[in-house]
C-alpha cells in the first residue's frame, strides 16, 4: 500500500519555535522552528519513507469559523516576530524538496489535512498525518494514522483507530464530542461550565453522543452537572461543530503532482541551509547533498589602533562599509563593535570597540579622519545606524554615496528586511561559509557586486532621483531626527498616569450605575447579557453561544442607549492607558528624551513608520488621546514646538495625477474642496451647501482616494447602496478624468504588476492578478491608492530633506525632531521663530511642482497638544 505523509506545518513550527533555544544565523535571522521542522521532516521520511507528502498551513484570512463565532481563538497570543520570520524560509525549504504546499482562506490546515486524507483514503492509500495538535486524533482510522509530537518535537506517539479506542475508551469520531462537552480553551471554544476532560469523556462513554447526552440528562449524576447542560445545550452543540475538522475543503489534488519527488534544486537547497546556518541538516540529508566547497574568502580581523591606522590608509576613491553595533535598542548606550571594510575576496574586521575601550580619543580622531575624508566615497550597508553612532561622537559622515539596503527596498518594497547576506544570495547566488562570526566579514566582499547590481537596476527602473535626491539623504535626516529625540514632561506624565485612571474608574462606575450592577466590562459574554437581556437592545449578531460585543456592532447601538458611548469610550482609554500612558515610561532613555526609531524600509507604500514607540499613531479621537501630547515639550525652557501640516495633500495629488481641470480649478481658486465636491455633487449653490453635504462629500473625497465601494461608502455614511452608488456616480460625472486615471491606473497594474509614483517609486501588486474576487478587489483598491499615497509620501520626504539643509545650511539652532505622516515638528528657538517658520513652509509648499499648489497648516505651542 502507497504512504502519504500531511504535514500540520503551523502546528510543528510553533511546537519547534517553543521547544528548542532561540538560534539565529549570521544575519540575524531566527531558525529554531526551522530547525526542529526540519528535523521532523527528515525523521518521518525516514520513518515512513512515503510516497507521497504535502504540507498544510494556516492562511492569516477568517475562516468559516471566524464567520460564525466572533471569539473562535480569541485572546490566543500574537505570532511572535521570531516565529513569524521564519514561515517563508521553511516555505522555500518545502518548494526546493518538490513537497506541495496547500493554504486556502477561510479553511484552516486542520481542514485541508482532513480534506486530503479522506481523498488519500478513498484511492486506498494509508496516510500519516504529523502534528503537534491533538484535534487531529478525530480523524484516526485504520488507514488514517495521527502521528503525534512530544516533548517539542522529539518524541512521537502514533494513533490510529485501535490505538486510539484503546487508550481513550471512545472512536475518534467520539473524540469531536468530548470536545463538544469539554471546549477547548486553546481555541476559545466554550463547551459546558463545569464540565471538564474527565466529565467529557465518562459522558461520551456512556452515551456515546452529545445529542444523546442531552436526550438524557435526567439520568446524569449530579445537580449542577445537570443544570449546566441544560442551559448550555446549544452551546455544546454549537462547540462540537467548531472542534469537527471539515474534511470536503473545495481543494484539487492530483496524485502525481504530489508524488514524492527526488529532482529538486539540490544546489539551492544546499546554498539555503548554509545561509540558515543549518550545517546539521545538510549531513543528515542522504540523498545527494554534499557539503559545499569552501570559498576562497580571507578574513582579517584588526585589533591595534595602528593596525586600523594602517588600513584606512589604503582606501582610495571608494570604501564598502559593512558594521555591528552594541545596545542598539537603547539609544543612549548605542555604540560601534565592528567596522568592515571588503574588497574582492577579502573582508577586513576592525575591531573598533576594544580599539576605543584601549585609546578612546586617538581611535575616534583616527575614525573621524576616515568618515570625512570626502575623497574617500562611502558604499555602506544600513547607513543610519551607523551615522547615528557617529553623530553621538560629534563625526559627520562625508561621501556617502551609497546604501544597498535602501536601493534594495526601492527595487522591491514587498520584502520586508534587507538584509546583506539576503541581498548576497539573492542577487549574486552566493552564500559564504565558515564560523557564525566570520559570515558578516565574508559578506562585505561583495558588497561592490552588490553596489554594482542594484545601482543598475535603480537606472534600469528610472528612480535616479527618487534615490539620490529623495531617499539616500533621508537616511541623514532621519539619525538625525533620532539622534535629536523628543523630551518628555515626566511630571505631566505621571499626572496623565492619575487622570486615566480616574477616568477609567469614573467611567466604570457610570456603566454600573447605567446597568444597575457591576460585571466585567471585558467580558463579551458579560456585556452581552447586559446590553441584549437586562436592557433589551435590540441585537445586531448573534451566534449560538451569545452575542456579539464587537467595535462594529457598538457602533450601530450608538444611538440606542447611552450605555453604549460610556462602553465605547472606556474601551478606548484603557487601550490609551496600557499602550501610551504606561508604554511611553518604559522608553524614556537616559537623556529624558524618547528617541523613536524612524523606519525607511517597511512599508509597502513609502510612508515612514516609527517604532519603541510609534509616534506615528497616536489616537487623537478621544480628548484623552490628545491629551497624551501634552506630555512632549520642547528641548530647552524658552524653545516652542511648531508643527507643519499639508493641507489635503492626497487629495491634491490625486488631481495633479487626474489631470481633472475641474479639481484643479477649485484648488486653484482656494475653495474648500469638500464644500465645492459637495456643491457639485448634490447640486446646490456653494452657500447652499449644509454641514451633512459637506460631511459626506468628505467622505466621498476620500473614498476615492482609497478605491471604496459603493457598499462601504453606504456603511461608512448609514445611507443605502443605492444612494452611495448614485453619489459616486454623480462625482465622477462632475470630476470625470478622476474615473478615468482610476481604471487606467487599474488596468496598467493588471498588465505590468506594479503602479508607480510620481517620482517612479514601484509597488508590485500581486494580489490584482488572483483568481479569488475578494484578493484581486484589493488588489485593484492597492493599485488606485498607491500611486497617491506613495506620491504623497515621496513630497513630505522631500520637505524633510529640503528644511533638514535649510536649518543647517543658515547655521540655525531650531531642528526637525518629528515626522507623523503629512505633517513635521520641529523643536524651534524663540529668536528663530519667524524666520524657521517661514522657511518650514516656503520648503514644503515648493517641494515639488504640481498642477495645483500645495498649502501648509501651521501650528506653535509649548507642548505638542498646544501645537496641533
Amino acid at each position: 500500500m502507497e504512504r502519504l505523509l500531511i504535514l500540520d506545518s503551523n502546528s510543528l513550527m510553533n511546537r519547534a519555535f517553543y521547544a528548542l533555544p532561540p538560534l539565529t544565523n549570521s544575519e540575524g535571522i531566527h531558525t529554531n522552528a526551522i530547525y526542529g521542522f526540519t528535523n521532523m521532516l527528515l525523521k518521518m521520511k525516514e520513518e515512513f519513507k512515503p510516497d507521497y507528502i504535502v504540507s498544510a498551513f494556516d492562511r492569516k484570512a477568517p475562516t468559516f469559523r471566524h464567520v460564525e463565532y466572533d471569539e473562535y481563538k480569541a485572546g490566543r497570543k500574537k505570532m511572535p516576530d521570531e516565529l513569524r520570520e521564519q514561515f517563508p524560509l521553511i516555505k522555500e525549504i518545502l518548494e526546493l524538496l518538490s513537497i506541495n504546499i496547500y493554504e486556502i482562506d477561510g479553511f484552516e490546515a486542520d481542514d485541508i489535512i482532513g480534506t486530503v486524507a479522506r481523498i488519500a483514503e478513498k484511492n486506498n492509500i494509508e496516510v500519516y498525518v504529523v502534528t503537534g495538535d491533538k484535534d487531529a486524533l478525530q480523524l484516526a482510522s485504520k488507514n488514517v494514522k495521527v502521528v503525534i509530537t512530544k516533548k517539542g518535537v522529539t518524541e512521537t506517539a502514533i494513533y490510529d483507530e485501535k490505538t486510539f479506542i484503546d487508550e481513550f475508551n471512545v472512536t475518534p469520531t467520539q473524540f469531536i464530542d468530548v470536545k463538544g462537552l469539554m471546549g477547548d480553551k486553546s481555541d476559545n471554544i466554550p463547551g459546558v461550565p463545569g464540565v471538564g476532560e474527565k466529565t467529557a469523556f465518562k459522558l461520551i462513554q456512556t452515551y456515546g453522543s452529545v445529542e444523546e447526552v442531552l436526550n438524557n440528562i435526567d439520568k446524569v449524576a449530579g445537580k449542577k452537572l445537570k443544570e449546566n447542560l441544560e442551559t448550555y445545550s446549544e452551546q455544546a452543540i454549537f462547540s462540537k461543530k467548531l472542534a469537527t475538522i471539515m474534511t470536503e475543503v473545495p481543494i484539487d489534488i492530483d496524485l502525481d503532482e504530489i508524488k514524492s519527488k527526488e529532482n529538486y534544486d539540490r544546489e539551492k537547497l544546499k546554498k539555503l541551509l548554509f545561509r540558515l546556518g543549518l550545517k546539521s541538516i545538510l549531513a543528515k540529508l542522504s540523498d545527494g547533498l554534499e557539503e559545499v566547497e569552501e570559498d576562497n574568502i580571507e578574513v582579517e580581523t584588526i585589533n591595534t589602533l595602528q593596525g586600523m591606522k594602517e588600513v584606512f590608509s589604503k582606501e582610495k576613491e571608494i570604501s564598502y562599509i559593512v558594521y555591528s553595533t552594541l545596545n542598539s535598542s537603547v539609544y543612549s548606550k548605542i555604540e560601534i563593535d565592528k567596522l568592515i571594510l571588503g574588497s574582492k575576496n577579502k573582508g577586513i574586521e576592525i575591531a573598533v570597540k576594544d580599539i576605543l575601550d584601549e585609546t578612546r580619543e586617538e581611535g575616534l580622531k583616527v575614525i573621524k579622519d576616515f568618515m570625512e575624508n570626502e575623497s574617500i566615497k562611502k558604499v555602506i550597508h544600513d547607513a543610519k545606524g551607523l551615522i547615528t553612532i557617529l553623530t553621538k561622537e560629534n563625526i559627520e559622515l562625508k561621501s556617502f554615496e551609497f546604501d544597498t539596503a535602501i536601493a534594495a527596498y526601492l527595487v522591491d518594497s514587498s520584502k520586508g528586511e534587507y538584509k546583506l547576506g539576503a541581498l548576497v544570495n539573492q542577487y549574486l547566488g552566493e552564500d559564504p561559509k565558515g564560523e557564525e562570526h566570520e559570515i558578516l566579514v565574508k559578506l562585505s566582499s561583495y558588497m561592490r557586486e552588490i553596489y554594482s547590481v542594484l545601482s543598475k537596476r535603480i537606472t534600469e527602473d528610472e528612480m535616479e532621483e527618487l534615490y539620490y535626491k529623495i531617499e539616500l539623504p533621508l537616511v541623514t535626516v532621519l539619525s538625525y531626527m533620532e539622534s535629536q529625540g523628543f523630551n518628555i514632561d515626566k511630571d505631566m506624565l505621571d499626572k496623565l498616569a492619575a487622570k486615566f485612571k480616574d477616568e477609567i474608574e469614573r467611567t466604570q462606575k457610570e456603566i454600573f450605575e447605567l446597568a444597575e450592577e457591576e460585571f466585567n466590562i471585558n467580558s463579551p459574554k458579560q456585556l452581552g447579557k447586559i446590553l441584549f437581556e437586562k436592557l433589551d437592545l435590540p441585537v445586531i449578531k448573534k451566534t449560538k453561544t451569545g452575542y456579539s460585543t464587537n467595535a462594529d456592532v457598538l457602533e450601530k447601538l450608538q444611538d440606542k442607549h447611552p450605555i453604549i458611548p460610556k462602553i465605547t469610550f472606556f474601551r478606548q482609554i484603557t487601550k490609551l492607558n496600557s499602550t501610551y500612558v504606561e508604554g511611553l515610561k518604559n522608553v524614556i532613555d537616559e537623556d529624558g528624551f524618547i528617541h523613536s526609531s524612524f523606519n525607511q524600509t517597511v512599508t509597502t507604500t513609502g510612508r515612514l513608520s516609527s517604532t519603541e514607540p510609534n509616534l506615528q499613531n497616536i489616537p487623537i479621537k478621544y480628548e484623552m488621546g490628545r491629551e497624551i501630547r501634552k506630555v512632549f515639550t520642547p528641548k530647552k525652557e524658552g524653545d516652542i514646538l511648531l508643527s507643519c501640516d499639508y493641507s489635503q495633500i492626497e487629495l491634491r495629488v490625486l488631481a495633479h495625477m487626474a489631470g481633472d481641470e475641474n479639481m484643479i480649478k477649485a484648488f486653484k481658486e482656494h475653495s474648500d474642496i469638500h464644500t465645492k465636491t459637495a456643491s457639485e455633487v448634490f447640486n446646490v449653490p456653494i452657500d447652499e451647501v449644509t454641514s451633512l453635504m459637506r460631511s459626506r462629500a468628505k467622505a466621498v473625497n476620500f473614498g476615492i482616494v482609497y478605491g471604496i465601494s459603493d457598499f462601504s461608502l453606504a456603511q461608512d455614511l448609514k445611507i443605502t447602496k443605492k444612494e452611495a452608488s448614485e453619489y459616486m456616480k454623480i462625482y465622477f460625472d462632475r470630476y470625470p478624468k478622476i474615473k478615468t486615471y482610476l481604471e487606467e491606473v487599474v488596468e496598467k497594474a493588471k498588465e505590468d504588476g506594479y503602479v508607480l509614483t510620481i517620482f517612479n517609486r514601484r509597488r508590485f501588486i500581486p494580489e490584482i492578478k488572483s483568481s479569488n474576487k475578494i484578493v484581486k478587489a484589493l488588489g485593484e483598491r492597492l493599485a488606485m491608492n498607491a500611486p497617491i499615497q506613495g506620491s504623497a509620501a515621496d513630497i513630505i520626504k522631500i520637505a524633510m530633506v529640503n528644511v533638514y539643509n535649510r536649518l543647517k545650511s543658515e547655521k540655525l539652532r531650531s531642528s526637525l525632531i518629528l515626522q507623523v505622516h503629512d505633517e513635521l515638528i520641529l523643536n524651534v528657538k524663540k529668536d528663530e521663530e519667524v524666520l524657521v517658520k517661514a522657511l518650514v513652509k516656503d520648503e514644503m509648499e515648493n517641494a515639488v511642482k504640481l498642477h495645483v499648489s500645495m498649502e501648509v497648516d501651521d501650528n506653535e505651542g509649548y507642548t505638542w497638544y498646544e501645537a496641533k
